[in-house]
């Protein structure tokens, strides 16, 4: 693009004022309300000192892994409220793993509610006429972590069906809706190429910070490569050679002396090597955006006269009126509503969606940029009102990636006995990965009284591995179930011990 096809040209500007001035301008929408905070809540009560009930045969199991007793904090109650069948020092804080996506769901289904939605929004700065757009299109990002390249697909079409057919100035994305502070993230692990599930929040996330190339055989032995989201203005180079291996890797790099980088699959492919997809995050979710949404808005048939660019202090903000009040958008995208995304989120136990969702629980979200602070405030005001102590379960990020998240096992089971009684209970449960049939016990607890019978949150860092959620008994009375195991060292040997305890329950008269 030559720099006086640049909006930010100085003439370029100066003839899309004059278009302008002789156009219609943006009518105003709807207001949209603001919420206010709740006044915290009274200190709860404590919980009851729990009392040690551990079987002679669970404790062989926990012997066995040649583990410290001490790194295990379990326990196991009916949801009737009767004695626990089951505890083990279930009254000191354990690092949660995944099994705090439980917490992020209870208090998502009560604040957000399940019909609760993302909504990525698109704004015009200026007049619409004959299907341009006489100014720039801004895209702000509402938090949606589900948000893929296909979705963009489909809204651009609508766009274009709605009468936007080109725009004459840029491309704007706005993040604004996530404020984060390079503290907030200290405590998770930096995302790397080859750890997409390291990804971090973003209000306009795409494909989950995730490219995805797909490599595949024809009929003449050649292997053919389709990268998902296409990335615009980026060198494809097939570096795959033939051979009796069926190896490929993928390399995103910058080139010195040229604005294009270069996407390089290495590797050796056959005919007989089938399909394979490599998944990856090889740059950051900002510049993946700006790569991926000028082509596919390109794809669909439009025409784009400016950049894609993000929203700086001098971009427009067609959102606000003169009065500060807010206007209506454009267009908007829907996520699918919570009670879909915990599905996705605890049985495939997606990061990304956790620690979106905890964002979004942040006070008057998302008419106020969300802050970690706000979040981890109103989960505390919220874990108040349920009758648990601050210092009894800690939320960081939601994902269970941060080590700062830890929980008693008494504390973690009688939030779930709450909501297994509330008016989510069921969608609670449903979301939940199912012993031996799928999500992440797919491959666990089968062929026992467990199969089938036990919905339970799975947790794994490199020194703790969780159970948590709930089981059935032979005689169909449900528990509530937290099983932590953290060890600095071989852990790996404690997730025996913990299927041995779920199916222990299971057989339960």
């Amino acid at each position: 693009m030559r720099a006086s096809d640049s909006p930010e040209h100085p003439s370029r500007r100066h003839w899309l004022a004059l278009a302008v001035a002789a156009s219609t301008g943006l009518t105003a929408g709807p207001l949209q309300a603001r919420g206010r905070r709740a006044a915290p809540a009274a200190l709860p009560a404590p919980l009851a000192e729990p009392v040690d009930v551990l079987p002679a045969g669970l404790k062989e199991r926990l012997v066995e892994t040649g583990l410290s007793l001490d790194g295990f904090g379990l326990h196991v109650q009916a949801l009737d409220g009767a004695a626990a069948v089951l505890s083990w020092q279930a009254g000191r804080p354990f690092v949660l793993a995944s099994t705090s996506k439980l917490i992020t769901s209870m208090a998502a289904l009560d604040l957000l509610g399940p019909a609760y939605r993302w909504r990525t929004r698109a704004y015009l700065s200026g007049p619409l006429t004959n299907g341009r757009l006489l100014g720039d299109l801004v895209i702000r990002g509402g938090g949606d972590a589900s948000l893929t390249s296909q979705d963009l697909l489909a809204w651009f079409q609508e766009l274009r069906a709605q009468g936007l057919q080109e725009v004459w100035g840029d491309i704007i994305l706005n993040r604004d809706a996530f404020s984060l502070r390079p503290q907030d993230l200290s405590s998770t692990p930096e995302p790397s190429p080859d750890r997409p599930h390291h990804v971090r929040p973003d209000a306009l996330a795409l494909d989950a910070g995730v490219v995805r190339v797909a490599v595949q055989s024809d009929s003449g032995g050649r292997a053919n490569i389709q990268v998902t989201p296409a990335l615009h203005d980026v060198k494809l180079i097939n570096a795959l050679g033939r051979g009796g291996a069926c190896v490929a890797n993928a390399v995103y790099r910058d080139v010195e002396g040229t604005p294009q980088p270069q996407l390089q699959i290495n590797g050796q492919w056959s005919p007989r090597c089938g399909a394979q997809q490599i998944k990856f995050s090889p740059v950051s979710m900002r510049d993946l955006g700006l790569r991926a949404i000028e082509g596919l808005w390109l794809q669909v048939g439009g025409v784009l006269r400016g950049r894609v660019v993000e929203h700086s202090a001098s971009s427009p903000v067609p959102w606000q009126l003169a009065d500060a009040q807010a206007a209506a958008p454009y267009s908007e995208h829907l996520s699918e509503p919570l009670s879909r995304q915990l599905i996705e989120m605890n049985k495939r136990s997606d990061n990304l969606v956790a620690r979106h969702l905890m964002l979004s629980l942040a006070s008057d979200f998302p008419n106020r940029p969300a802050t970690a602070d706000a979040a981890q405030a109103r989960v505390r005001e919220w874990l108040t009102r349920k009758g648990v102590r601050r210092e009894l379960v800690g939320l960081d990020t939601g994902s269970g990636l941060s080590r700062l998240e830890r929980a008693t096992p008494q504390a973690m089971v009688h939030l779930l006995s709450r909501a297994a009684r509330g008016p989510q209970g069921k969608l609670l449960l449903k979301s939940l990965p199912i012993a031996g049939v799928d999500g992440t016990l797919e491959g666990r607890l089968r062929g026992g009284a467990a199969e089938g019978q036990a919905w339970l949150k799975t947790g794994t860092l490199l020194d703790t591995r969780g159970l948590a959620g709930y089981a059935r008994t032979r005689s169909g009375r449900m528990l509530g179930v937290c099983l932590l195991a953290n060890h600095a060292e071989n852990v790996a040997a404690a997730t025996p011990a913990l299927d041995a305890c779920v199916e222990w329950a299971a057989r339960l008269a």
